[in-house]
């Protein structure tokens, strides 16, 4: 890769600073774990170098300031307005040939790096995204199973287009958070075919008690969880002692999985005898808890990670390491501290903050 490509296409694995300008919150997240030796699915990043090439040099910049001035938040009408324009216009406007070819230099890599041609998610990184005093999780979109080279091109785009749905840019006018400065990166990365999935918080998300940890697991791929389509398992451990304190047998009605014929995610029932046993083996849900509590040692803070079971892959080697994310809205607060008390001879004090699981938008490709 050359100088030039490299400034607007980064490999997780490159050896990179996981700069947050460059690379907004998700990619430099996925920079940093791969570079911890998390097991992290391999990718790269499209950078806010290129978007901020493209926006300038077709003068979209001038268009999407003209639309965004003097926005109401209240005025749903005038957002929605200003919003489809900027994001036809960003979906339609041609991408410069060298930035283009920087992609598609990247596809070729990733690609190369195995025996048979693999899919993609396509998911938005913005730079304001998972700041300390703003959380932009889900504010913008994700792609999954995308296989061709085209679709990637368009979808990367979309994601672009996604720093400026309606959503978005009310959320942005009610937190008074300047459009000014405000950038996108793109991750690319490889598609994990997900036997269960799901997310984990490294306290309890009702209580704020950071002694504990929390997964809501269910079968297939983890946007049914996230986005809410699905009751899922939910299991409760003691951090320190590692032992499940409470679970909950989720009703895990569907299931989003791979279908290759159409080159996308389709959505199946579950059987009743599949939603009535919790998705995790034992020892799957320690090496998740185990994850989730390497992910929050490493960035010193609570997180809400996302992780999936690659059906794929052996035993031991299969739990893979989707996004990691600080809880952003009251970590920050000020800790209220408790009575310490004795039990077995361990002591716990306990902070009280209120955890948040994050949605993702997902689409077929």
């Amino acid at each position: 890769m050359t100088a030039t490509s490299a400034r607007y296409v980064q490999f997780f694995d490159g050896g990179i600073a996981p700069e947050h300008d460059l690379l907004g919150g998700k990619c430099a997240s996925l920079v940093t774990m791969t570079a911890a030796g998390m097991p992290v699915p391999p990718g790269f990043a499209v950078t806010t170098a290129t978007y901020d090439e493209f926006i300038e040099s077709t003068g979209l910049s001038d268009l999407i300031a003209e639309q965004l001035a003097g926005l109401d938040a209240d005025d749903v009408t005038s957002v929605d307005r200003a919003s489809q324009l900027i994001r036809d216009r960003i979906c339609e406007s041609p991408v410069p040939e060298h930035l283009r070819q920087a992609v598609i230099d990247a596809w070729a890599e990733l690609q190369g790096r195995f025996s048979e041609p693999v899919p993609v998610a396509v998911r938005s990184s913005a730079t304001a995204e998972d700041l300390p005093d703003a959380s932009f999780a889900g504010q913008q979109d994700t792609y999954l199973w995308l296989i061709d080279e085209a679709d990637v091109h368009q979808h990367i785009r979309m994601c672009w287009a996604s720093l400026y749905t309606s959503r978005a840019i009310m959320y942005r006018l009610k937190n008074n958070i300047e459009d000014e400065g405000l950038s996108m990166a793109v991750a690319v990365q490889k598609m994990v075919s997900a036997e269960s999935a799901g997310v984990a918080i490294t306290m309890n998300p009702s209580t704020g008690d950071r002694s504990k940890i929390v997964i809501d697991a269910s079968w297939g791929i983890g946007e049914a969880v996230v986005s809410g389509h699905v009751t899922p398992d939910n299991i409760m451990l003691d951090k320190i002692m590692m032992t499940i304190v409470s679970e909950h047998i989720g009703d895990k009605h569907i299931e989003l999985v791979p279908d290759p014929a159409q080159r996308g995610l389709i959505e199946l029932e579950v059987d009743e005898a599949r939603r009535r046993v919790r998705c995790l083996s034992d020892a799957q849900v320690m090496q998740v808890a185990e994850l989730a509590k390497r992910a929050e040692k490493h960035y010193g803070t609570p997180q809400d990670i996302e992780w999936a079971i690659d059906r794929d892959l052996p035993a031991g080697e299969n739990l893979l390491l989707l996004q990691a994310r600080p809880e952003t809205i009251h970590s920050n607060k000020p800790q209220e501290p408790k009575a310490v008390t004795a039990t077995i001879g361990v002591s716990s004090l306990t902070s009280m903050l209120t955890g948040q699981i994050t949605q993702v938008r997902t689409h077929r490709g």
